[in-house]
């Protein structure tokens, strides 16, 4: 008979572990998103296999992969994972207050126009609540919200890599257009709106290789007719409206993106183009109040004027969430 003292219980932690290599695919890849090294990672993941009795990771090479019966329990682990945590919600929630730790992600451009405001009116209504905001571009977040990294995230559905499925709800916020960024001399800007064709022979500042702004850029030159010549990438957006302000580029963003503060000018497409911005959560079964009042306090934000544009489906001013 085996006694309680023999007796193994899966460590979350180390479920989290196994679903973000079914995720992620290298271990290296893990130990960067929770900033620990590969050989910790590795050690954790044998102890996880002890605990199961069960072989989860194979050698392929130099790489690793997940058996069958990995895949499988790191599938399931996810569901446990939400589980918990939707458990944990509910008996913190019983007196109706939202308590505990929500993890928000938000691209770049909408950390200081809507997530901070939001996270500054929770601290006031909801003291007991603490939001970790981080910041996670479009082509980061979709995955991160999928293997538990956050619990809510601000991004546009417009990025098809990833897939929308039925497992994630998504609540419209609005639609930012996407304006050309222009030094305030330069010649297009006495223009009302911009055919894209106008730059063939201008030098672009762009987002990193791969993010859904260069990408989106790099297609939008290319209907136009011409490949752009890139003068630099920067993953923040200071640093790219600051070399525009310079007069060495032009570029493609959100309006979201451009402050006031920034001696630029901003032009409409003649061909209009916009990014659907949305909250998107897990789905899940049972209420979860904090992540809820985290979500509420996003659709109800005050007027700003990027996402007053209509885009393909969408609708003015703020959002309420379907029921």
């Amino acid at each position: 008979m085996t006694s309680y003292k023999d007796a193994r219980v899966l460590n979350p932690w180390r479920l989290r572990l196994l679903g973000l290599l079914d995720s992620l695919g290298t271990v290296r890849a893990v130990a960067e998103t929770l900033h620990m090294s590969p050989s910790t990672v590795s050690q954790q993941l044998a102890v996880l296999e002890t605990e199961t009795r069960s072989k989860l990771i194979e050698r392929s090479g130099r790489r690793v992969r997940l058996t069958r019966s990995g895949v499988a329990l790191a599938r399931r682990g996810r569901e446990i994972l939400d589980r918990m945590a939707e458990v944990e919600a509910e008996l913190r929630a019983l007196n109706d207050e939202p308590i505990g730790t929500v993890r928000l992600g938000s691209f770049q451009s909408a950390i200081y126009t809507l997530a901070v405001p939001a996270v500054s009116r929770l601290a006031t209504s909801h003291p007991h609540l603490h939001v970790e905001l981080i910041e996670s571009e479009p082509h980061e977040s979709g995955p991160a919200l999928r293997t538990g990294a956050v619990d809510v995230i601000v991004t546009t559905t417009d990025y098809v890599e990833f897939p929308w499925d039925r497992d994630l709800e998504i609540i419209p916020l609005g639609a930012d257009p996407v304006v050309l960024v222009l030094p305030p001399d330069h010649p297009l800007a006495r223009r009302r709106v911009v055919d894209l064709a106008a730059c063939a022979e201008e030098t672009w500042a762009c987002d990193r290789p791969g993010s859904y702004m260069a990408e989106l850029t790099r297609r939008l030159c290319h209907e136009s007719g011409f490949e752009p010549r890139v003068a630099c990438r920067f993953a923040n957006y200071l640093l790219l409206l600051q070399h525009v302000e310079s007069g060495r580029s032009v570029a493609l963003l959100p309006a979201l993106a451009v402050a006031p503060s920034h001696a630029v000018v901003t032009r409409e497409l003649t061909t209009p183009v916009h990014r659907n911005v949305a909250v998107v959560v897990r789905r899940g079964s049972a209420p979860r109040a904090a992540v809820d009042a985290v979500v509420e306090a996003l659709l109800d934000h005050p007027a700003i004027p990027a996402l007053a544009a209509d885009g393909p489906g969408q609708g003015t001013g703020p959002r309420s969430r379907s029921t």
